[in-house]
Parts: structure tokens; sequence; C-alpha cells
């Protein structure tokens, strides 16, 4: 949890317990293609409500990350739920996230199967590194260093990427870009409605 380890955590984060589910924006929209702003203010009860709506926003729509640009709100910061290739759960949030990737002569890159909440229903292989570290602050203004390895390092390198106002369409082919939009417009539909039924069961 926030880059400390603990015996037991809930299957559904506290946080999802106090927040209201907000629409996930889609891409195309304005806000997922420009850098967002940095938080300037910590500690606010917006901040906190923002911070819960996310998280649970995102356990609506099945997601291990979700940026705030991905409801609709410009500013850096993203929250997760995402497990590593160990098999360790990690959990939280970070505010105005810079991203350390190892040097090129000793990163690694891996192709694996991506998704995005705003690219409902497609899925491509992207090269990511498979270490990545994100330094910023939680909602009080602490100073934060998560390190992620493997799925977990996939997961802050793309959420990370939403903030500076990129998508992992940006990084693929022309091809495989198409490719992942005809996806996303054959399954879309069927995506929005599987959230809304979590959301229904939710009380949401």
């Amino acid at each position: 949890m926030q880059g400390r380890p603990v015996d037991t955590y809930p299957a559904l984060p506290p946080e999802a317990g106090r927040g209201s589910v907000r629409r996930v924006t889609v891409i195309g929209e304005e806000v997922l293609s420009r850098p967002c702003r940095e938080v300037t203010e910590f500690g606010t009860p917006e901040l906190s409500a923002l911070i819960d709506d996310m998280f649970l926003t995102m356990y609506v729509a099945d997601g291990a990350g979700l940026a705030a640009n991905q409801v609709g709100v410009d500013l850096r910061l993203f929250v997760y739920d995402c497990p590593d290739d160990y098999g360790i759960r990690h959990v939280g949030h970070i505010i105005n996230p810079v991203l350390d990737l190892p040097d090129p002569g000793s990163r690694r890159l891996i192709d694996d199967f991506e998704g995005c909440l705003s690219v409902p229903g497609a899925g491509m292989a992207v090269p990511r590194t498979d270490r990545a570290v994100a330094r910023g602050f939680d909602k009080d203004g602490n100073p934060l260093v998560i390190e992620g390895l493997g799925y977990f390092a996939r997961c802050l390198q793309h959420e990370t990427d939403h903030l500076v106002g990129r998508t992992y369409l940006d990084r693929l082919s022309k091809r495989d870009r198409k490719d992942a939009l005809r996806q996303m417009e054959d399954r879309r539909e069927d995506v929005f409605a599987q959230r809304a039924i979590k959301a229904a069961r939710l009380g949401q």
C-alpha cells in the first residue's frame, strides 16, 4: 500500500467504499490528448473526494490503474490496484509523478498485451520496460517513491503517459492503431453494459 508492505488489505479499497462512479473519458476527447496540470494544493477535501471517486470508477471498470484525465479532470494524478509479476498486489495513488526508467544500456523491453479504460474493448501488444520507479506525492503532500516490476511497471508507465496527454495507441504503428480502434468499435457497447451492471450492483 503506497509503497509500504502490509499484512492484509481488503479486496475493495476503503477509498472505493467512499467514492462515486464517474464517467470514463473515451479516446478522441480533448482532455486525453493534452498534458495535465500540476497539483498545487494538497490535503483538500476535493482532492480526497477525487481519489475516492477514481478508485471506485477504476473498480467498476475492471481497471488496474486510472488517471485523473480519464474522469475528465485535468490534474497530474493517478490511482492503481495492480499486481506485479510476482503476485504482489500494489494499491495506492500518486500525485505529480516523475518516472525513472532504466538506462538504455540496461533497459529490458517486454512486448505484452495492454488495454485502456479509455479505449474500451481493445487490447494490443506494447513494448515497455520491465522496471520503473515513480516519484511524487500523496494527497497530503508527503513524498512517495513507488517501484514497479513487470506488469506493475507497465501500469506505472501507462498511467504516467496519460498525464502527458498520451495513450498506448500513440505507441502503436498506424496499422495496429487502426486495429485497436476497430476492436473498440466492435466491443465498446458490451464493455459499457458490463460497467453499468457492476455499478448497479454497488448501488451507484
